[in-house]
């Protein structure tokens, strides 16, 4: 039975595509079966691997609404054992759709675990916003890692994240964990960066991945060319830590 992790971030460009990305190829690469779950209108994780929105007939939005079945929406990827749900501009129709439907935030948790004893792993890429998607994602996911730029404005969102987090273990009941906070566009050398870094470690509330993703050109040009960064640029300073990353999940998997 997979292990459902979100990942979500209200403030855009702090690296939440490309971590749910990389980390899904290194978790693939160690022999898990791995499904990204694109649930961002921008659709960008789908087409940092490999398909764009325009030549998809059948992304998520189909799927969570029945229009379409799991083996019609999920497709294949550049990498053995990594499997994905696109996304597309409809999700932002959903946002409406929603709305006055019952159970609303339960859509894509429905279309999860008609999946989930399929893979080891599914991950889901969450829009930058505290939307009806985004309730939905958190719902459908046993955890939630939550990436921080390392810069002071990245701190200051992470509170409200924390209480919609709650709200919904409240609320809806659903128990879902915090399981760490990752650092990324994180460079060494600048005072700033570590001052973030060390202020978060000694100030969140919970756990906090021990790989800092660097800033990295790499990771940056990856996305243009279809290919996670384990195909693109294996070598690189980005991918190496993706790999940690993934290392201290499958840890986790193995303590549990």
């Amino acid at each position: 039975m997979a292990r459902v992790i979100a990942v979500c971030n209200q403030k855009g460009g702090v690296g939440k595509t490309t971590s749910t990305v990389s980390l899904g190829a290194y978790l693939a690469l160690a022999g898990r079966r791995v499904l990204l779950v694109d649930f961002d209108p921008q659709a960008n994780a789908s087409s940092a691997l490999g398909h764009h929105y325009a030549a998809i007939t059948k992304s998520i939005y189909h799927g969570i609404i029945d229009a379409a079945t799991q083996e019609e929406v999920i497709v294949p990827t550049p990498l053995y054992n990594y499997h994905l749900a696109p996304g597309s501009p409809h999700l932002a129709g959903a946002l409406v759709e929603l709305v006055d439907m019952p159970e609303r935030e339960y859509y894509l948790r429905r279309f999860v675990n008609r999946v989930r004893h399929l893979y080891d792993y599914i991950l889901i890429d969450l829009p930058p916003s505290l939307s009806l998607l985004t309730v939905n994602g958190l719902v459908a996911a046993d955890e939630v890692i939550i990436p921080v730029q390392a810069e002071y404005y990245s701190l200051e969102g992470i509170g409200q994240l924390l209480e919609t987090v709650e709200l919904i273990r409240q609320n809806l009941g659903h128990p879902i964990r915090i399981s760490g906070a990752l650092i990324t566009m994180y460079n060494k050398r600048e005072h700033l960066s570590r001052e973030v870094a060390k202020n978060l470690r000694d100030h969140f509330p919970h756990r906090v991945f021990d790989v800092e993703i660097p800033r990295s050109v790499a990771l940056a040009e990856a996305p243009s060319y279809g290919r996670p960064i384990l195909l693109y640029r294996p070598d690189s300073d980005g991918a190496l830590a993706y790999k940690k990353l993934a290392d201290e999940i499958i840890t986790e998997e193995k303590q549990s």
